[in-house]
């Protein structure tokens, strides 16, 4: 990894713990929300956090694709390097203070995510992915502490992050299937972070989801030994201007082995 490699991880997660603070600064005051063009709901600390992302990261000269920017006209020529930038994964949940909302930054190189910063501003749990490795941390008054590196782990039975209840139908047959034990439901990209730290063994995704969504995640678990791959098993690229940044449905897993295994079968409950 090299030095200018480890700066954006250290100035990532900066920007990370800066964009937290501001959305906790709404968080706890009456939360006006408003609709974008596509229907899903927008609050001012997505656009407050992404400004002060972007300010963090400018300097970097590497390209920045952020959620916000891009739904206002803003996108850039991203090239084979750049950041992606959710600056508040999870307005739904924001909404519901419930706490299951992540600040979300990624770095992408020739297509697949190489660094990944998710941070849970309510909780300040942290959670990074470089070509050095998988961490977790806790942010406390601005200060990362308690700094412990994470792998992916197994058990006797498959856990899903995923709920049975709101998922898609071929969810139940997909668990029955691969003998998952439970599901583990939670918010945003904090399902990525629960494969890599172990607590669960896969991630099925069988709804929309965009770049910015995934990108920070998907580094952290593939950091942490983790996989994923879309559909036909191929890993999950980057870059997809021309169809508006959206991803493919996907399946993140603790293996390429079971993500593989996973893709199949969703492919054949799909058909």
């Amino acid at each position: 990894m090299t030095a200018s490699s480890t700066h954006l991880t250290d100035l990532s997660v900066q920007a990370a713990i800066a964009a937290a603070e501001v959305i906790c600064a709404v968080y706890h005051r009456p939360i006006h929300v408003d609709t974008k063009a596509d229907g899903s709901p927008v609050t001012e600390a997505d656009a407050a956090a992404e400004a002060v992302i972007i300010r963090h990261l400018e300097n970097t000269g590497v390209p920045i694709l952020g959620e916000e920017s891009v739904a206002a006209g803003i996108v850039p020529t991203l090239g084979e390097r750049y950041f992606v930038v959710d600056p508040l994964d999870g307005t739904k949940e924001f909404i519901k203070r419930n706490g299951e909302f992540t600040v979300n930054i990624g770095l992408v190189e020739n297509g697949r995510p190489t660094m990944g910063v998710v941070l849970a501003p309510t909780t300040g749990e942290l959670f990074v992915g470089d070509p050095s490795g998988a961490w977790m941390a806790k942010v406390i008054d601005g200060a990362v502490t308690e700094k412990l590196p994470i792998t992916v782990g197994w058990l006797p039975r498959l856990r899903i992050v995923a709920s049975r209840s709101h998922g898609h139908e071929a969810l139940e047959e997909l668990c029955e299937t691969l003998d998952v034990e439970s599901d583990v439901s939670v918010g945003s990209s904090l399902k990525f972070c629960l494969l890599a730290r172990g607590d669960a063994q896969l991630y099925p995704r069988f709804t929309p989801t965009c770049e910015w969504d995934t990108a920070a995640g998907q580094a952290v678990l593939e950091a942490a030994g983790g996989a994923v791959v879309t559909l036909d098993g191929e890993a999950m690229r980057y870059g997809k201007h021309d169809v508006g940044f959206l991803n493919p449905y996907f399946v993140a897993a603790a293996s390429r082995e079971l993500a593989q295994k996973a893709a199949a079968e969703m492919r054949r409950l799909l058909s």
